[in-house]
């Protein structure tokens, strides 16, 4: 079990996800923004491979307008040295990496605009992981999409194009639950008809749900995941009192965290923590968990 944040540190002083306006694309203006989102990457594995936080979630922004036509800079190319470096580290430290699309990818769009703009972001994001050398374990979540006036039809036709996508986009794809349309049923749905691994979120789950069984849910999702996938990856986070519902907390909730670690016993699964502090909240997630034997920090003890 390893434990981690997204995107950002707000430790360190810098971001990895600085980018531009496009009216000010150059190929000169994406080579010094990707060199620098990669330094910053690098300082924030270090930070987090020093205290034991070996689960993160690179940004979506590393390469900006990376799947947009005016991209003509050969990124691949001139940083596949860095990348590699970066991939070293990564499975030297035994970190787990994933990545998530923004929102506006969509595979169950009817829109073939839209269509073709978001099987170019997975495209592009795919080539960041493969660049690193990363396994299959090394994933992209998405959610199913909308349900556009017919949910039906709308999986179907999540089904349909993630069939036609390329390989090398399958092998990484993960579909998460998402608070408002569909629920792990849903996704455990498209499961069966695709076998795309499921990831659960715990905080999606709580607001849409069929009134699914938490045992015979972690053992169900469990088993979409196959040996190549690695374990399974869960977000988590809880709802930040005095905010709408669905408002992530801004920093971890000890009591609901240690709720839900007992109540994912015995399974094995790498926990992503959707809270705003990022970090912080990651050392005490990590403190709250020092006991459980599935945790891995990265200490020799671990091994």
């Amino acid at each position: 079990m390893r434990i981690g944040y997204p995107c950002i540190n707000r430790s360190i002083g810098c971001t990895p996800s600085r980018t531009f306006r496009l009216v000010s694309y150059s190929d000169e203006r994406v080579s010094k923004t990707v060199k620098t989102n990669l330094d910053c990457l690098t300082k924030i594995l270090s930070y987090n491979a020093a205290h034991g936080m070996l689960f993160f979630r690179i940004t979506s922004d590393m390469v900006p307008f990376a799947s947009h036509p005016v991209c003509t800079f050969p990124w691949q190319q001139h940083f596949a040295d860095e990348f590699g470096t970066i991939g070293e580290y990564v499975r030297s430290h035994r970190f787990r990496i994933s990545m998530h699309p923004d929102q506006f990818v969509l595979l169950n769009t009817p829109d073939k605009g839209v269509l073709e703009r978001s099987i170019a972001d997975l495209v592009y994001q795919g080539q960041v992981l493969d660049l690193m050398g990363l396994d299959d374990s090394a994933k992209l979540q998405i959610h199913i999409g909308g349900v556009y006036r017919d949910k039906t039809a709308s999986m179907e036709r999540f089904i349909e194009i993630y069939e036609r996508l390329d390989e090398t986009i399958r092998r990484r794809l993960v579909i998460e639950n998402d608070e408002r349309l569909y629920t792990i049923s849903d996704c455990l749905a498209v499961h069966e008809r695709t076998g795309i691994p499921v990831l659960f979120d715990v905080f999606h789950y709580a607001i849409n749900n069929n009134g699914e069984q938490n045992r015979g849910l972690l053992t169900s999702l469990n088993n979409t995941w196959k040996r190549h996938d690695g374990i399974p990856m869960v977000d988590y986070s809880s709802q930040q009192p005095g905010k709408r519902a669905g408002a992530h907390a801004e920093s971890i909730d000890p009591e609901d965290f240690r709720t839900f670690l007992q109540s994912t016993v015995p399974f094995d699964i790498d926990i992503m923590l959707e809270i705003k502090d990022k970090e912080k909240s990651a050392h005490a997630a990590l403190f709250l968990a020092r006991d459980d034997p599935r945790l891995v920090t990265g200490d020799p003890g671990d091994a």
